[in-house]
Parts: C-alpha cells; sequence; structure tokens
C-alpha cells in the first residue's frame, strides 16, 4: 500500500500508534512499507514522541511486563527481543524493574516444576541437562535454575 499525502500518513500512523504501544523501529519499518522519503518519516517519528503516541520506555516496560506474564519469559530472552527492537539500553533496564524478583523466582520454580513433572527421562543427569536446557531457553539464568533446581530438591 503505497501512501502519498503526509496528512493521510499521519493519521494511519497515529492510529496505528494508539491501538498498541510500537518501538520506533517497527514505526519506521510501517511508513517505509507505505513509501515514504526519510525526511516525511522523521517529521513522523518526532512528532508521534512529540505528542506522545511513540514511547520508548513505555513500550520496553510493556514490553517486558507482557512478556513474562503471558509467555513466561525469562529476562535474558526479554533483554534479548528489546535489542533486537532497537530499544535503548537504558529503557531495556528500566524495563527489566518492571519484573519483581520474588515473582520471577517463582515462576521459573513452576516452569521448572512442570517441565519436571512431564519429563520421562530416567536417567538423572540427562533429566537436569533437559530441565536447564528448558529454561535457558526460555531466557532464564543458570545460577537461578541451578540454585531453584537445589531449592526444589530435584537433584
Amino acid at each position: 500500500m503505497k501512501i502519498y499525502d503526509l496528512h493521510t500518513a499521519r493519521e494511519k500512523i497515529q492510529a496505528y500508534c494508539a491501538y498498541q504501544e510500537r518501538c520506533h523501529m517497527e514505526v519506521k519499518m510501517k511508513l517505509k512499507s507505505w513509501g515514504l522519503i526519510q525526511e516525511a518519516i522523521d517529521l513522523l517519528i518526532v512528532e508521534l514522541i512529540q505528542y506522545n503516541f511513540l514511547n520508548e520506555d513505555r513500550y520496553a516496560c510493556s514490553f517486558a511486563r507482557g512478556k513474562f506474564r503471558i509467555k513466561k519469559w525469562g529476562k535474558i530472552k526479554i533483554r534479548t527481543a528489546l535489542k533486537k527492537r532497537d530499544v535503548y539500553f537504558k529503557c531495556i533496564d528500566l524495563a527489566m524493574l518492571e519484573i519483581d524478583d520474588k515473582t520471577y523466582l517463582n515462576t521459573l520454580k513452576e516452569l521448572l516444576q512442570k517441565k519436571n513433572d512431564i519429563l520421562k527421562e530416567t536417567n538423572l543427569y540427562k533429566r537436569k541437562m533437559k530441565l536447564i536446557s528448558y529454561l535457558v531457553t526460555r531466557g532464564y539464568e543458570y545460577d537461578l535454575i541451578h540454585d531453584a533446581l537445589v531449592e526444589l530438591k530435584l537433584f
């Protein structure tokens, strides 16, 4: 879809940003897909920031809360996903504060227990490696996984 009119592009991109939180990269890609020139893209992004349609801090915090609460991602995976979206490091650090440490550890233990209950592996070493591998791919820190394994007396 090509948009040649700046006024139309402004209305559409405001609606796009109002629908859900967006990062700068997503908005730039959307505007480029509409065939807008770089100067128009820059102008619209400045306006979106100015009128608070686009806020990287708000986006990062919302993203972190959602991925942790709904998908149960760990901090490493969330951080990596935000970096891929070119979110500033300060915003990423702020977003990590949205995740309560106690809730984070409880979620880790809950995931560990659930995975342990469904694993059919009888070899204890292989079982432990599968549990660790599962949680590392979910984005959890190795030292926390190890401490949880010990605390839950799984090994």
